[in-house]
């Protein structure tokens, strides 16, 4: 037993400039993810300033139900969850076309341009992707209804006052400023696989497509699944600059741009409603965490090896 301690603080002795490396990241960790969980309470509580958080008085589930019974709860919520699963499918499907296109540039210049080329709409602010969106799409001097639309004879178009184009707008602007992250990630995996299963698979005949589908595809399946379920778990909540930032903050707009978060943020700029802003935060956080359960349980089912824990 007391050898057994003594290699144990042998080791930890060892790798302790590591273990201090790694001390920033834990406290902003524990600060940023965790601390503030001491605050789910304030969803069960009906928040009055003047008596304090602690004094204010429990309401038990009465956000929830404010939340659930609002006319807009429908609309809310089927935008987040429809347009997450569409931004995790075709994410996921360009992510990897692209970190496959990318692994077959050669030459080391060529594709590290690419590479920040295509990473870098990840690092550009939401406000400054609003007002890039609002060049293109404004209806006087936007390049849509200057440029593009006259070149086939169409009228220009309010871009603003018409929800029905907006799923698309917003799908798009998503795609091209996420994909880029996801695809430098699929890259290093790609990257990391041993050559010798390709030289192998060219011995055999295997053209490039069967390489992919036979070689790439199966050794990056673990990270694909890590990713996806990541993006499962983050189904209920919804990139706030997006649907805030991009469509202007529109309320003509609202049937097609409005989601959880945003709806949070306004109902807690209008009325001042913590509590009930809280409620939605708790709301989204379960339903995360059951659905990153869930989905991992599936995957356990059909591959163990790829599940994520």
């Amino acid at each position: 037993m007391g050898n057994t301690l003594r290699s144990k603080w042998k080791t930890y002795y060892k790798y302790w400039p590591l273990m201090l490396l790694m001390l920033p990241g834990l406290i902003y960790l524990f600060i940023n993810n965790y601390l503030p969980m001491l605050g789910m309470f304030i969803a069960f509580k009906n928040v009055n300033f003047t008596q304090g958080i602690w004094g204010s008085d429990w309401v038990g589930f009465k956000n929830f139900e404010y939340l659930f019974k609002t006319s807009d709860a429908y609309i809310i919520t089927r935008n987040t969850i429809l347009y997450n699963a569409v931004f995790i499918v075709l994410g996921t499907i360009l992510a990897i076309i692209f970190a496959i296109l990318l692994n077959e540039v050669r030459k080391k210049i060529l594709s590290r341009f690419y590479q920040s080329i295509i990473v870098l709409p990840h690092l550009i602010s939401y406000v400054v992707v609003g007002y890039l969106a609002y060049a293109a799409f404004s209806m006087e001097s936007g390049f849509m209804n200057k440029t593009i639309l006259p070149l086939f004879g169409i009228d220009p178009i309010s871009w603003y006052t018409e929800p029905k184009y907006w799923p698309y707008i917003l799908t798009l602007v998503n795609l091209w400023k996420s994909v880029g992250f996801s695809c430098i990630i699929y890259l290093a995996s790609i990257i990391s696989i041993d050559h010798e299963y390709y030289e192998a698979a060219k011995l055999d005949g295997a053209s490039k497509w069967q390489q992919i589908r036979a070689i790439t595809i199966p050794l990056i399946t673990p990270v694909i699944v890590m990713l996806t379920l990541l993006s499962i778990g983050r189904i209920f909540y919804s990139d706030f600059g997006l649907f805030y930032q991009v469509p202007m903050n529109t309320g003509m707009l609202s049937d097609a741009t409005n989601v959880i978060d945003t709806y949070v943020y306004r109902s807690l700029m209008v009325m001042g409603d913590i509590g009930m802003a809280s409620a939605a935060g708790v709301y989204q956080s379960i339903v995360g965490f059951i659905l990153v359960l869930s989905a991992n349980f599936i995957v356990r089912k059909i591959n163990r090896e790829n599940a994520l824990f």
